[in-house]
């Protein structure tokens, strides 16, 4: 097949218009094109008139024919053979190994780690401290309605990870020759997810869909012979000769605890399992603190965004809820940008840790909340909390603290409008834009929220992205803190065998590893861990 790129029609091009580009393109005719289908559909909205951008692959009635078109435009980078873009097994075994391959955490890189374990028929155990997916749900709905905070199953802990609470994007930045990242999406589609997130260029699911997505990739698993085990903390890691023998497993339900035989584990952790990563830097394994950013939650009327994004073209149902990426570099040397930007959604609460307030953001599939949230971080580094690779931690939680008091001491969390915030003055009354977050938002000073450094480059970012995004700095804009779990605090650092530097067997993996952001790279990396395993499994 012939791929072609950069293919441009009007927004509202009639059906038969991308076939006609198709063959005017390649100087065709009709009869000449035997199929084709759409491999990414994006929009470019930077001149007046906003265009849809096509990539297709086109499949021709005569292989001559393609040969002879690919020499002709062979200077035209648009117009390209299209690449093999299905997945391979690195392996498949007929019986699984005496000792089974552990995946901890069941977000969405241990989801795909196991996924891929069993499809190669290794039959993999997953250990999940949190429940399933819907009584998490019950459980996370229970802090946002009823201030109950349940410490194991929340926003960050449970089938599906802190991924299932977000706006479930599934794009990234990250380089993918292997298209490992068509592979995740095709498998959500054949667990129920929309069929569009294979061609559009930002796709999404949303936390209801996902809801039933990862469901259903948790039967697909079982039935290939997995077994995933909820309500189960790992709490400590028996290692021997600088190689991962076993762990100590507490069930949670009844309080008692006991061993399992283990020889290749996924550390599939996520970025807020800091009881975990306490004890492998107890145990040894080696670990580096990495920078990450903080900051707060800002939200929008969903239509400003819209008609500064889209123009006259502004709730287009093509086009959805626009969104937004915006960095600013401040005068003192600190980068503040823009950070899990979701269209039409809510700021929620999603702390894991009691008398501790964190934000995030989460939108359903429809995005037709009234407000757009994003975060607005400022990056920080280790130089900025000295002490290890655990200090990184205790910043998150000095930070996570200091909110829960300035909230009230009852999970509200506190916030300001944009106006006051950078004129230096508390808020004392909500205006115009209504804050989403529950249980609820306690107007206050968020000056003293985040360290002075932070609070001096947000207040010189938020009028030069007034300037990018007209309305952006808008007075009633509202400000919600605090922002800290953008990434993980640490890297627990693997080698090119995707294992840890110094404990052979240990699969440091996803967010919580620090190699991935977001579930989409997530997922990828649970795919590449899993062959590692697998190969290593195979070749012992």
């Amino acid at each position: 097949m012939i791929r072609l790129s950069e293919l441009k029609l009007p927004l509202d091009h009639p059906e038969h218009a991308l076939s006609e580009l198709i063959q005017s393109t390649l100087k065709i005719k009709p009869k000449d094109v035997k199929s084709f289908s759409i491999y990414k559909r994006s929009y470019d909205a930077r001149k007046q008139k906003l265009l849809l951008v096509y990539i297709v692959d086109v499949e021709l009635e005569s292989a001559g024919l393609e040969a002879q078109l690919l020499a002709k435009f062979t200077t035209n980078s648009h117009i390209r053979p299209a690449p093999d873009m299905a997945y391979h097994l690195v392996a498949k075994v007929k019986e699984a190994p005496e000792v089974r391959p552990v995946v901890i955490g069941f977000g969405p890189c241990g989801i795909f780690a196991a996924m891929m374990l069993a499809q190669m028929g290794f039959k993999p155990i997953v250990i999940e401290r949190g429940k399933p997916v819907r009584e998490r749900t019950k459980d996370t709905w229970g802090l946002w309605r009823k201030r109950i905070l349940h410490t194991e199953s929340n926003v960050q802990f449970g089938e599906g990870g802190a991924g299932t609470f977000s706006d479930g994007k599934l794009y990234s930045q990250i380089k993918d020759p292997r298209f490992l990242g068509r592979k995740v999406m095709t498998e959500f589609v054949k667990a129920g997810a929309p069929e569009e997130i294979l061609l559009v260029s930002k796709p999404h699911i949303g936390t209801f869909r996902l809801v039933k997505v990862v469901e259903s990739m948790r039967e697909q698993i079982i039935a290939m012979g997995g077994e995933i085990r909820f309500q189960q903390r790992v709490c400590d890691f028996h290692i021997e000769d600088g190689h991962i023998r076993g762990l100590t497993i507490e069930n949670l339900k009844d309080g008692g605890t006991y061993e399992l035989r283990a020889d290749h584990v996924v550390l599939a952790l996520g970025h807020s399992s800091r009881d975990t990563f306490a004890k492998l830097h107890e145990r040894g394994v080696y670990m580096e603190a990495k920078p990450f950013s903080v900051g707060f939650r800002i939200e929008h009327p969903q239509g400003l965004i819209d008609r500064a994004r889209l123009g006259q073209h502004a709730g287009h149902p093509l086009l959805g809820a626009a969104d937004y990426k915006l960095v600013h570099h401040a005068a003192n040397g600190r980068s503040v940008y823009s950070f899990c930007m979701c269209p039409g959604g809510t700021v929620v609460a999603a702390t894991s840790e009691e008398n501790r307030v964190v934000t995030n953001g989460m939108s359903q599939y429809s995005r037709n909340e009234r407000n757009a949230n994003a975060g607005i971080v400022v990056g920080i580094s280790p130089a900025d909390y000295p002490g290890g690779p655990l200090a990184g931690i205790a910043f998150q939680r000095k930070l996570e603290s200091n909110a829960f008091i300035l909230g009230g001491s009852n999970y509200e969390a506190p916030g300001q409008l944009v106006g006051d915030f950078i004129a230096g003055k508390a808020s004392v009354a909500l205006g115009s834009v209504e804050p989403s977050y529950k249980p609820g938002v306690k107007m206050t000073d968020l000056a003293d929220a985040l360290p002075e450094y932070a609070i001096t480059a947000m207040r010189e970012a938020l009028p030069a992205f007034g300037k990018k995004i007209k309305g952006f700095d808008m007075h009633d804009a509202v400000l919600t803190g605090v922002e800290t779990r953008t990434s993980s605090p640490l890297r627990i650092t693997r080698g090119d065998d995707f294992q840890s530097l110094n404990v052979k067997g240990l699969y440091p993996a996803g967010e919580g590893a620090s190699y991935a952001g977001g579930i989409l790279s997530a997922g990828v990396d649970g795919i590449e861990v899993a062959e590692a395993v697998a190969k290593s499994l195979v070749e012992g």
